[in-house]
């Protein structure tokens, strides 16, 4: 009797027959594909625009820095050395910004005018945060009286305009740096005391606040080890933030001649001795009021950088 065999059509094909799945070389093929380099968005992800943004803030505020402490490493000329011969002077490489109407190096004079204008606006933010956070503190941990009669007067003080104010208090005791400190500083305290207030009241009504009462704490522990550390933690962003406004308060004041005296060489002075020479000597009141644009951009997006850092959203 003749037996049919039956022989499947495709056993005679091989293992990489189109159409067959190869299976035992699926393994090796896994295996394959891992060990190929892959380049994840995660391992080579580019820095984002509010980091380099951020990073060119700390190198310029670095630079401004070495000019505030040792102005003579990059300029070691004399600020208030004049030349008759060279007045009004465009930029050139003897100049790399020029003179100005009196023959006075433009660059010398900016570099060495970074101390008085920063130290300005440094003094004065230093005043309104120290000042802000007591009254701040009192308002947020004590209750009728005090938090009463201290909202009361900061919004008399943030009913004005913090440089009409400023202006206000140095005609009453007279201008110069020291003057012009103290009053942009009062006119600031009202911002931070605010600020102060409303986290402090913000903490305390922290759960964690009730579980460290909860657990036998006293009221001095509570204050000083939780609430006063965490109400005055956002205080370093707003500060950073409060220096670029303070130091351009103190230049609108040395413009309106109520800051630093001339002489002495001060970015706000220096746009006001040079706004009636513009048509000659442009370069005189442009570099001056470009160290003040770059020292307050640079303050206003280090300080927008941390603020978004500290909320988690970098």
């Amino acid at each position: 009797m003749n037996q049919t065999l039956s022989i499947p059509l495709d056993a005679h094909r091989g293992p990489n027959a189109p159409g067959i799945p190869s299976t035992p070389h699926a393994p090796a093929a896994a295996a394959a594909e891992r060990t190929e380099p892959r380049f994840s968005r995660s391992r080579w992800r580019l820095p984002r625009a509010g980091t380099v943004a951020a990073a060119l803030a700390v190198a310029v505020l670095l630079l401004l820095l070495c000019a505030v402490i040792a102005p003579n490493l990059l300029a070691p000329g004399d600020p208030l050395a004049a030349d008759r011969s060279q007045l009004l002077q465009p930029p050139s490489l003897h100049h790399p910004m020029g003179t100005d109407q009196i023959g006075r190096d433009v660059y010398t004079r900016v570099v060495h005018g970074a101390r008085p204008s920063i130290l300005l606006g440094l003094s004065a933010v230093t005043l309104s945060l120290a000042v802000g956070t007591v009254l701040g503190l009192l308002a947020g941990l004590t209750q009728r009286v005090v938090p009463t009669v201290v909202m009361r007067i900061t919004d008399i003080g943030a009913a004005f305009p913090e440089l009409l104010l400023a202006v206000f208090i140095v005609s009453l005791f007279g201008s110069g740096i020291f003057n012009a400190a103290i009053a942009i500083g009062i006119a600031g305290i009202p911002y931070y005391t605010r600020i102060v207030r409303a986290e402090t009241l913000r903490v305390r009504s922290a759960s964690y606040i009730e579980a460290a009462q909860a657990l036998g704490l006293s009221r001095a522990e509570v204050v000083l080890r939780h609430i006063v550390p965490n109400a005055l933690r956002p205080l370093i962003v707003v500060a950073t933030i409060g220096l670029s406004s303070a130091t351009l308060a103190g230049a609108a004041l040395s413009f309106l001649g109520l800051g630093n005296p001339p002489p002495s060489p001060e970015w706000g002075a220096m746009l006001t001795n040079a706004r009636n020479f513009l048509s000659m000597g442009w370069w005189a009141a442009v570099f001056p009021g470009l160290a003040i644009t770059l020292f307050v951009m640079s303050t206003t997006w280090l300080g927008r950088w941390l603020q978004q850092r500290s909320e988690g959203r970098l």
